[in-house]
């Protein structure tokens, strides 16, 4: 996922996709537990994209005060 299309993102779509990412997380982490075969460069890609959220999402409230 690109910053520049995060970024055209409204903040409840923001959030959205947030949860979206923290569900595949909390997936993989099960799949990863009870032994199911994987992607583990999946790990890393929603790990990123969580933080490329956030910090967009942090960018969006200090610009906002």
């Amino acid at each position: 996922m690109k910053a520049a299309d995060l970024r055209d993102m409204s903040t409840s779509a923001l959030e959205e996709e947030l949860l979206k990412l923290r569900r595949e997380q909390f997936n993989l982490r099960m799949q990863k537990a009870t032994g199911q075969e994987m992607q583990m460069h999946d790990f890393r890609r929603v790990r990123r994209d969580i933080a490329r959220i956030k910090t967009i999402m942090s960018q969006a409230s200090a610009s906002d005060a």
